[in-house]
């Protein structure tokens, strides 16, 4: 089966869609591109949404990449002669979705659906007033311009609208192959804890910073990397600790190694409602490079992970410091907490193993059937 992987997605930001390009292949589909990253991160197109002045801005600069993907596609029938048997269009392709619907009106279109804006929006404050209508349209139209839905979770799935479940398929956000091949120089001494992410309300960061500013007296070195909405809050309770070292960000093609070198890679510990609904993928990706696992004890957490992670309660730094503390303490357990989640990530977490429940769809369809374009 020929898949090509459509939009404006950048494997560099979100690996997603890489993440499932690697599980096809590996899994004996013919898989294509026709990419024109639009160069946005999430959080810049969020901060559009407060900055509605930018939106121009936005639309030429999609308009641009739009073309170049015209171009491509058409160029690339006219090579092999042939049109692909599904389009997946990468994540954030609320937009993208109607484009590859408009060159392939024939062909099945896959939309991995792994965050919506209206949920994104809410997450971050910016689903007031006529936001919030518009936000949920761009959500709608994108579903019903797609065939296939891909979430990352069950409870990510229970929020779509009745009519689209059926075309849902839960797919989790697993790892690259990178994660797996990380390799940094161990060593003795402190336990080396690390964070990574965006600083955003979901990641629950000024939690992390309440721990740390807990664990002063611990042995305990810790890096957090990133920057974003909660980072001055973040870095504000954690009290000064000196044992923190806070970087901006890292090159996503340095960042394997970097994780790679701690004992600890922390989750999210954010109370709303989103925490609740995803996994992250700093945790997968945390655990394919041998670290050991701690996050906020939810219910999507707890069915990927169940006892091969340290689960705390989201929302609470007390509990979070404790973990750590326990770590710190005790060698046996650490080595322990890590080879778990190395194995689970190498049996549940690794490309071809996360793509599963797709390619079981796209050959057989739903409820059974190949997959056929939705009734428009």
């Amino acid at each position: 089966m020929r898949v090509l992987l459509f939009g404006t997605f950048d494997t560099r930001l979100h690996p997603r869609i890489g993440t499932i390009a690697e599980g096809l292949r590996q899994r004996g589909f013919d898989v294509d591109e026709c990419n024109a990253p639009l160069g946005l991160d999430t959080a810049s197109r969020v901060r559009l949404l407060a900055q509605p002045w930018r939106l121009p801005a936005l639309a030429a600069r999609l308009a641009s990449r739009w073309a170049t993907l015209a171009w491509r596609a058409e160029g690339r029938q006219a090579r092999r002669a042939t049109r692909p048997d599904v389009v997946a269009v990468g994540y954030l392709g609320h937009f993208d979705v109607h484009l590859a619907r408009l060159l392939f009106p024939r062909t099945p279109v896959v939309l991995d659906h792994l965050v919506s804006a209206s949920g994104t929006g809410r997450d971050r404050g910016l689903d007031g007033g006529p936001r919030k209508a518009l936000l949920r349209g761009i959500d709608a139209a994108a579903l019903r311009a797609a065939d296939i839905v891909v979430v990352d979770t069950e409870e990510h799935r229970e929020t779509l609208p009745d009519r689209y479940r059926d075309r849902a398929v839960v797919v989790p956000v697993g790892a690259p192959a990178t994660w797996f091949g990380a390799e940094a120089p161990r060593r003795e001494g402190p336990l080396r804890v690390v964070f990574y992410g965006l600083y955003t309300p979901l990641q629950g960061a000024p939690v992390i910073g309440e721990a740390l500013a807990l664990i002063k007296d611990a042995d305990v070195e810790v890096t957090m990397i990133g920057t974003g909405q909660d980072y001055t809050a973040t870095r504000a309770a954690a009290d000064g600790n000196e044992r923190v070292q806070w970087l901006d960000w890292v090159a996503s093609g340095d960042l394997p190694a970097l994780v790679a070198g701690h004992d600890v890679c922390l989750g999210i510990f954010g109370t709303g409602d989103k925490a609740r609904r995803v996994v992250p993928n700093k945790v997968f990706q945390g655990a394919a490079a041998g670290c050991a696992i701690v996050t906020s004890d939810t219910p999507p957490q707890r069915r990927a992970l169940g006892d091969d992670a340290i689960l705390v309660p989201p929302g609470d730094a007390k509990a979070l410091a404790g973990a750590l503390r326990d770590l710190a303490g005790d060698p046996a357990a650490l080595r322990a907490a890590r080879a778990r989640a190395r194995s689970l990530a190498e049996r549940a977490f690794a490309p071809e193993a996360v793509v599963a429940p797709l390619t079981s769809l796209l050959e057989n369809g739903p409820r059974g059937r190949r997959a056929v374009p939705a009734t428009r």
